[in-house]
């Protein structure tokens, strides 16, 4: 794969925020985890776990995940951002009047907000849901690999047509996860990626959110080559 190529398949990739309900053939989804796989790790640990949910699993897993959600409090494993500040509350506060907006969703309207919050665990109405997890005696760095994993996963599916979202939200509720997928407690819950065939004609899939010029997160050291 030329450059090109592989740049357009990065900016091909988004996340989905609503799918059709058609399945994926077992066959695809697996094209998807071997490619993902291939992914450095540290050591070669591959130190990432994935339970993939199909037909009636996912949807028996989004209603009682999102039943859960609307009355338990939140228990990641991993402890959220302690803040967002500066560029980083700027470019996460964007995102989400990007999303509002395009749902027809008013600034101010919390009620609102949260119903749209909590399309998250309903998997934005997406066929299949995998569930990634590490071993926590592999602590941070796992975390890092299975980052690397998620991107693998992501570009994959989008090769193959197929849209994804990953989501850090579905980890909030970890202790009923790890009960409804029967977890060993030794693993650590990272996130959820929902998949599926866009619904392209919903307004949730209307937007694009931008990248950061390279001059606000590079930093060179030493003399400038050209080409």
């Amino acid at each position: 794969m030329q450059f090109d190529e592989f740049n357009a398949l990065l900016s091909a990739r988004h996340s989905c925020r609503a799918f059709k309900p058609d399945p994926l053939p077992d066959g695809v989804i697996e094209k998807i985890l071997l490619a993902a796989q291939k992914v450095p790790s540290w050591c070669n640990a591959q130190p990432w776990q994935v339970d993939v949910t199909r037909g009636d699993e996912t949807d028996r897993l989004r209603l009682a995940l999102h039943d859960h959600a609307t009355r338990a409090a939140q228990t990641p494993d991993v402890k959220w951002p302690s803040a967002y500040t500066g560029p980083y509350q700027a470019r996460r506060k964007t995102c989400g009047l990007q999303l509002y907006d395009s749902v027809g969703i008013e600034r101010g309207d919390r009620r609102a907000s949260a119903r749209q919050m909590l399309e998250n665990f309903q998997f934005f109405g997406a066929p299949h849901m995998a569930l990634v997890t590490a071993p926590a005696e592999l602590g941070a760095y796992a975390y890092l690999d299975c980052g690397g994993f998620l991107t693998g996963f992501t570009l994959a599916a989008t090769a193959l047509g197929v849209a994804s979202i990953p989501q850090a939200a579905v980890a909030a509720f970890a202790p009923f996860l790890r009960d409804w997928f029967k977890l060993p407690a030794d693993r650590v819950i990272l996130c959820g990626i929902s998949f599926g065939f866009a619904d392209d004609t919903h307004p949730a899939n209307a937007f694009r959110t931008d990248r950061a010029p390279l001059d606000e997160w590079v930093r060179w050291h030493g003399l400038k080559v050209s080409l």
